[in-house]
């Protein structure tokens, strides 16, 4: 396989793994039943799915590209191999046209038996035999060439449907994110009329993480403490005391990085880490985690193998399970429901509970932490490419 055709094989398979992305983005962030909209958050939304209608607009442009050199290579090939083909023609019927002025029966015969000795006839049927292979030979070529360039042709064909394909998904994909952009515009003009209206909603949305997440962070602390009781040895503060067996769960869950599965099967509606929110770019947010918009009725599972640390149940009534994996510790919260106990053990893929979906926004959104003792980790890096 030639360069070009590794390359658009990676192409089409980001492609692929695009449009997958796009349809659960429909499912999961416009066809959810909602009893009452917000224009921030229907932004927010619109504009994710505008940046990766983007990224596929883009992997079309380039996968065509690659097309196009591969449909010249090809065309290139035909043009050599007929070439080819003409040559390999013209000498056969030249040596067919010669065999039939000098090479009748009577003159093979009289050929042979004009030969001076015996060893002069022997070179002279071993001649003959070498010109009859070399004739066979000959034709064999012009059948195998005619075939590759038949093959040739095909693949040329095919290419160029393909390509064809492509081009009308592009200008498809291109009227839509025209359409979504408009709606973008409009929903950007409706925010702007309100603007000190909504800075107050998402400033108080801010506030109330923040104590949510402070309140992690000492139930974290106070759960350390609690696991390290009555083991031996000195441990830092805020750090877990292992046991050789937990040991042995940390290295493999370390093992896994990369590659653990995801707690739901969603999309990421706001990633790890302190980022300018999408639409009022002088206010930040913290993720503290991924926030996983789900299905209703998701259930959250455990991305490995561990022990139920704590579970706690917040001011709104949604509860958060952590799971310790030797000094690391995956929390799983805004669930409804929790189906494990506090230190129970719970294997890759274990039901934690049932994330919680909101009445008013039709929203099931999962918030899924990571930590190294109390530090928190990025877990998109964690969990496996999507």
């Amino acid at each position: 396989m030639s360069s070009y055709a590794q390359g658009r094989k990676e192409l089409e398979k980001r492609r692929k793994k695009i449009n997958k992305e796009i349809k659960k983005i429909n499912t999961l962030l416009f066809e959810t039943k909602k009893e009452k909209t917000n224009a921030l958050d229907d932004l927010k939304d619109l504009s994710q799915k505008i940046t990766v209608r983007e990224q596929l607009i883009e992997t079309i442009r380039l996968e065509t590209e690659e097309l196009n050199k591969e449909i010249k290579q090809n065309e290139k090939k035909i043009s050599s191999n007929n070439k080819e083909l003409s040559t390999l023609k013209a000498d056969y019927a030249d040596m067919v046209f010669k065999s039939y002025k000098s090479k009748s029966q009577q003159s093979k015969t009289m050929f042979l038996l004009s030969s001076e000795n015996f060893l002069q006839a022997y070179k002279r049927i071993k001649y003959i035999e070498q010109y009859k292979s070399f004739r066979k030979k000959q034709a064999q070529k012009i059948i195998t060439k005619t075939k590759d360039i038949e093959r040739l042709n095909d693949s040329l064909t095919k290419k160029k449907n393909q390509k064809k394909s492509l081009i009308n998904t592009e200008t498809t994909q291109k009227k839509r994110i025209e359409n979504e952009k408009e709606e973008q515009e409009e929903l950007v003009s409706k925010i702007k009329n309100q603007e000190s209206k909504y800075k107050r909603q998402l400033n108080k949305k801010i506030r109330e993480e923040k104590a949510v997440a402070k309140r992690i962070d000492r139930i974290i602390r106070a759960a350390i403490a609690k696991a390290n009781k009555g083991k031996k040895g000195k441990a830092k503060k805020g750090e877990f005391l292992l046991t050789k067996a937990e040991k042995s769960l940390k290295a493999k869950f370390e093992q896994n990085k990369g590659s653990l599965p995801w707690p739901i099967d969603g999309v990421v509606t706001r990633k790890f880490g302190v980022q300018p929110h999408p639409t009022f770019k002088s206010i930040t947010i913290n993720g503290t985690g991924l926030h996983i918009r789900g299905k209703k009725g998701a259930a959250a599972k455990s991305v490995f193998n561990g022990k139920v640390l704590s579970i706690t149940k917040s001011d709104k009534g949604t509860k958060s399970v952590m799971v310790q994996h030797g000094d690391y510790i995956t929390t799983y919260s805004n669930l409804r429901t929790v189906f494990v106990k506090n230190g129970q053990s719970v294997t890759t893929g274990t039901s934690l509970g049932t994330v919680f979906t909101n009445k008013v926004t039709g929203k099931t959104d999962l918030i899924f932490v990571l930590n190294k003792n109390t530090t928190k980790l990025d877990p998109a890096k964690w969990i496996r490419s999507n």
